[in-house]
């Protein structure tokens, strides 16, 4: 009889064993970079894709770059002062012209006839007030006429009183007689003093007359210098000498008060007008100093005007030549200058780069000794010009920081180089 033997089947195989075992070594090796590693998120970068720039002590002075137009030194808008029609013109744009020549002309009816009709008015107020004062000669005349016919009334009055007053005394004449030269004489003397007031009346009213046409005559007269004045402007003259760089009229085209008519440029010496971004107008002002770079040399400029408006973000600065104009600058021609915020001092100094749009300038990737890893690490960055930023905190010179850009690593905190 034969007897079969039970074989059991083995509970860990080979291939089980080595696959927990490699499972676990997964585990562990996890584990310990979850406890033991200490540098947060890491990522791979290859070295030829980032900029490293060294920290270093050196020079430093904020300036900012702007850009500024060439511009005569001297400029004349010519403006319509009086509305009008443009009949003449005189010259072209372009040409030189000299103080006081004729550039153009507007007509303006209106503006005529006031005059015609001003003129004639004073011609009249002036023929009133010739027959005035002649009328007033002759009232003079009269006047002293009637007072030498009161005088003598008077006179004779007396006499023939003073007379008859001896004789009265005498017993000669009666006193009937008496009483009539008495009162004769009496009677002339209120006249004379009733009549002298009278003519005082009468000179004085007619004096008045005469000054106030006279003063109506000025006024006229004044309204009339004007009115001519007005006239006048409508011949448009050059205020200065220089060059009518600009003529902006067509014949018999109308032009309001103030429309701009051309312009008149004074071409012996130049200035530049550049815009300012309005971030920096509490610390530009007359006698700040730039630079700018021109045929292969470095010529200063000085703020002489600063614009206060603020425009589209941007406000306006004019600058002059500190010394000798450069040779053979034109007007229009652009130019770029560094505008100095500060003096010059010495920093610790971080080139710029891609990093600071996406830090803001409050943390960077700083390298260790080996080269081969850059770590997180927070700094505070001062002043900055197109070059450099002014460190302030975080870091020392020597160090080594990433300064190209940061997109891809925003939430790293370990980079290692490759």
């Amino acid at each position: 009889m034969s007897m079969d033997r039970k074989i059991e089947k083995k509970k860990w195989p080979l291939s089980r064993i080595i696959s927990y075992s490699a499972a676990g070594l997964f585990v562990l090796v996890i584990g310990y970079l979850l406890i033991f590693n200490t540098g947060g998120a890491t990522l791979n970068v290859q070295a030829e894709r980032i900029t490293i720039a060294k920290i270093e002590n050196g020079p430093f002075q904020e300036y900012i770059p702007i850009i500024g137009n060439v511009r005569p030194l001297t400029q004349i808008f010519l403006n319509a002062v009086e509305g009008g029609r443009v009949e003449t013109i005189y010259t072209e744009a372009g040409t030189m012209v000299n103080k006081g020549d004729k550039i153009l002309k507007l007509s303006n009816t209106n503006l005529l006839m006031t005059l015609l009709n001003n003129e004639a008015q004073i011609n009249r107020a002036s023929n009133d007030l010739r027959t005035t004062r002649l009328q007033l000669e002759q009232n003079k005349l009269s006047l002293d006429r009637d007072k030498n016919e009161v005088d003598y009334a008077l006179k004779r009055a007396k006499d023939r009183f003073e007379r008859n007053e001896v004789l009265y005394k005498d017993g000669l004449i009666s006193k009937q007689e008496y009483e009539d030269f008495k009162n004769e004489y009496e009677y002339s003397t209120r006249k004379k003093t009733l009549s002298y007031e009278a003519m005082e009346t009468d000179l004085k009213f007619r004096e008045q007359q005469v000054k106030d046409l006279e003063l109506s005559v000025k006024r006229m007269e004044e309204n009339l210098t004007l009115v001519r004045e007005q006239y006048e402007n409508l011949t448009i003259r050059a205020p200065i000498s220089g060059q009518l760089t600009s003529l902006n009229v067509e014949p018999g085209q109308f032009k309001n008060p103030g429309d701009s008519l051309g312009q008149i440029d004074v071409i012996h010496g130049y200035k530049v007008r550049a815009d300012v971004d309005e971030h920096y107008i509490t610390r530009v002002e007359v006698g700040k100093v730039g630079q700018f770079d021109l045929a292969g040399k470095t010529f200063m400029m000085s703020i002489i005007k600063v614009f206060p408006e603020v425009k589209n973000g941007t406000f306006q600065v004019d600058l002059g030549f500190g010394g000798k104009e450069p040779e053979g600058i034109k007007r229009g021609q652009t130019i770029h200058i560094r505008l100095q915020l500060s003096e010059q001092a010495q920093a610790l100094l971080l080139p710029r780069g891609g990093f600071f749009q996406t830090t803001g300038g409050n943390w960077v990737f700083v390298l260790d000794s080996s080269g081969k890893k850059a770590v997180k690490r927070n700094i505070r960055l001062g002043r900055q010009n197109p070059q450099f930023f002014e460190v302030l905190e975080g870091l020392q010179p020597g160090e080594e920081v990433i300064t190209s850009s940061y997109e891809d690593y925003t939430n790293m905190d370990t980079l290692v180089i490759k």
